[in-house]
C-alpha cells in the first residue's frame, strides 16, 4: 500500500514539475520580444513567383504592422499564417517563435505546370494541384499552353483538380510527368465539341486528340508516330495526326 502511495505521488510530482516547466517556458515565450523574421521557402528555386520580400509585405501588411521589436504575446501567429495562406502561390504556411525570439517562417510555393491564354481577359496558370493562380509581373514560367474554346471559364475557375475540367487537368498531368511529351507538346486547345488539338515544339503536324479520354493509349500511338513513322517518311512529311480512333493513327 506504501509503495502505492509513493507511486501516486511521485506521478504527482512529475506532472506538477512538467506543468510548471510548460508554464515557465510559455511565460518566458510571451515575454520575449520578436528578434528577426527568418523565412524558408520551398521549390523557390524553381519558380521566383514570390520570394522574401513579398512574404515580409505578407507578414507585415506592406509595412503596417511592426513584427519585429514587438512582444511576441502580442503577435497573432495564427492570424498571419491565414494570411500567407490567402497567397495564390503559396500551398503551405508554418509559422512559429524558436527560443531566441525569432519568427520562424516555412511557405511552400505552388508550381504552375500550365497558362491558359486568352483574349478577352487576364491569362492564368494552373498549378500542379490545379489550382488556378493569377499571372506574375515579376516572373514568367515556360509550360504547357492552354487556348481554345472554355479559356475565359478555365482561368475564373478556383481548381480544376475536379469538376467539369477534371479530364483537362489529367491530360496537363500526363503531358507534364512524361519528359518527351513535356518538351514536345507546347500546346492544347480546346475547340467547340470539346475535342483537343495538340501543336508540338518542333514539328510541323498538328495532333488531333479528340475528347479527353485514353489518355495513355492516345499517347502510345503518338509515341508510335514519333518513334516508328515519322523517321521513316521525314519530320514534316505530314501536316495532321489524328488519334481519336480506336486502334489507328491517320496521318496527312
Amino acid at each position: 500500500m506504501r509503495k502505492h502511495i509513493k507511486t501516486i505521488s511521485w506521478v504527482a510530482g512529475v506532472l506538477i514539475i512538467s506543468a510548471l516547466l510548460i508554464g515557465f517556458e510559455s511565460v518566458e515565450s510571451n515575454s520575449k520580444v520578436c528578434n528577426d523574421i527568418i523565412i524558408t521557402i520551398d521549390n523557390q528555386l524553381e519558380n521566383h513567383f514570390v520570394d522574401d520580400n513579398d512574404i515580409v509585405d505578407l507578414i507585415t501588411l506592406n509595412g503596417a504592422e511592426i513584427i519585429e521589436g514587438t512582444h511576441v504575446s502580442k503577435l497573432n501567429l495564427r492570424e498571419i499564417e491565414q494570411r500567407l495562406a490567402e497567397e495564390p502561390f503559396l500551398n503551405k504556411a508554418e509559422i512559429y517563435v524558436d527560443h531566441s525570439g525569432n519568427m520562424m517562417v516555412h511557405v511552400g510555393l505552388r508550381k504552375p505546370m500550365a497558362r491558359v491564354v486568352r483574349y478577352n481577359g487576364p491569362d492564368a496558370y494552373i498549378g500542379e494541384d490545379g489550382q488556378v493562380l493569377p499571372v506574375s509581373s515579376k516572373y514568367s514560367r515556360r509550360a504547357v499552353i492552354i487556348t481554345g474554346e472554355k479559356s475565359k471559364e478555365i482561368s475564373e475557375q478556383i481548381n480544376i483538380a475536379d469538376g467539369e475540367y477534371a479530364n483537362l487537368y489529367k491530360l496537363i498531368q500526363y503531358i507534364v510527368a512524361d519528359e518527351f511529351l513535356k518538351a514536345q507538346i507546347a500546346q492544347i486547345k480546346i475547340i467547340k465539341n470539346g475535342e483537343v488539338i495538340l501543336y508540338p515544339q518542333i514539328t510541323k503536324q498538328y495532333i488531333e486528340f479528340g475528347k479527353i479520354e485514353n489518355i495513355e493509349t492516345k499517347f502510345k500511338k503518338l509515341r508510335l508516330f514519333y518513334d516508328e513513322i515519322l523517321p521513316r517518311n521525314g519530320w514534316n512529311s505530314y501536316s495532321r495526326v489524328n488519334l481519336k480512333y480506336k486502334n489507328q493513327i491517320i496521318c496527312e
